[in-house]
């Protein structure tokens, strides 16, 4: 199974972690609640679905559309009782064709389920695509998204007195720092970079250039960090 360290993308668009997002729209008398939530896996989309049953037990449909990991790989729906394609697919299209930045559909690690207590007006299989569709577009036209990207974190072996006056460059030069390490010998400093080679490279000229070549950039293991957009 593919895991968000073997994936090809190094960002993608999600939802913030830790709360779930509503909206709510009526359609010829018909309530349609949607619930959108950070889903990193398959169980934990699966859980707002039986969140939503439970809670909205007297509804007639929850349907559901999920898609997780930064390639998109995962990817289900459930139409829950309404007819056939009229729901479940709407709303994972709903998904995987929102754009984000600059017109990309990146949208991952997000499920959505919506409720619908039924108004008495049959809408028809188009009324039906159209309101499952339109439930899901509307909540991700309100709901915050975060860029989540992949960083390779590498560290920078350097002598004490030299690691404060390095450490302020590389932060004046736009790098990301995490928590220095002093040992015994030297101080470690810790570079968080986008995980790109050109970028690396970059980056090991410059740690070159400000130490004449008496440190290197060490790459070390990767990982997925929250970017506010």
């Amino acid at each position: 199974m593919e895991t968000q360290d073997d994936s090809r993308a190094t960002s993608y668009t999600t939802l913030p972690a830790g709360s779930d997002f509503r909206h709510e729209l009526e359609i010829r008398r018909s309530r349609f609640i949607t619930v959108l939530r950070r889903s990193p896996d398959e169980d934990t989309a699966r859980s707002l679905v039986a969140d939503l049953r439970r809670e909205f037990h007297d509804a007639r449909h929850h349907c559901s559309a999920f898609v997780i990991g930064p390639d998109r790989m995962i990817q289900r729906s459930s139409d829950d009782g309404e007819p056939s394609g009229t729901a479940g697919i709407p709303m994972l299209e709903a998904l995987i064709k929102r754009e984000t930045a600059d017109g990309v559909t990146d949208l991952s690690d997000v499920s959505a389920v919506v409720v619908r207590y039924f108004g008495g007006i049959l809408l028809g299989a188009g009324g039906l695509v159209r309101a499952y569709s339109e439930s899901v577009s509307k909540a991700l036209d309100l709901a915050p998204l975060v860029e989540r990207k992949r960083l390779r974190l590498c560290d920078i072996g350097v002598p004490h007195a030299d690691a404060g006056r390095l450490e302020n460059e590389l932060r004046s030069g736009g790098f990301v720092m995490a928590e220095t390490l002093y040992e015994a010998r030297q101080a470690v400093l810790r570079v968080a970079l986008p995980d790109e080679p050109a970028v690396l490279e970059e980056a090991q000229d410059r740690v070159a250039a400000l130490t004449a070549g008496a440190s290197v950039l060490n790459p070390q293991g990767t990982e997925w960090v929250d970017v506010p957009r």
